[in-house]
């Protein structure tokens, strides 16, 4: 499994930020190619700014599933509410802030 950086990370990648039930998701970030748990974890461990990955890229794997850790596309991601291989639901939630890690 990938390292997970961030703020109090429990094992299926909840953070201090978000630790709802279906907050189990971290996300590769473009800029640094590391995972964390959200965009705050990034601003507060992180020595650089963050960057979107581009509508290009969407075939790039950058999610990861904390439940089962599956490593999923952006796209798979983008078009599903759970885990395509274990069915864990995510959060809806996180589509409030898709336009801070991804190109839409």
């Amino acid at each position: 499994m990938p390292t997970i950086y961030g703020l109090t990370v429990d094992e299926e990648t909840r953070c201090e930020h978000y630790h709802q039930t279906e907050d189990v998701i971290a996300i590769k970030f473009k800029c640094c190619s590391k995972y964390y748990p959200c965009y705050k974890c990034h601003q507060a461990c992180a020595d650089h700014s963050m960057k979107r990955w581009g509508k290009h890229e969407f075939d790039q794997y950058a999610i990861l599933c904390g439940v089962c850790k599956t490593e999923l596309t952006i796209y798979q991601y983008l078009n599903s509410n759970k885990c395509p291989a274990c069915a864990a639901p995510f959060n809806p939630g996180c589509a409030n802030h898709y336009h801070l890690y991804f190109d839409l």
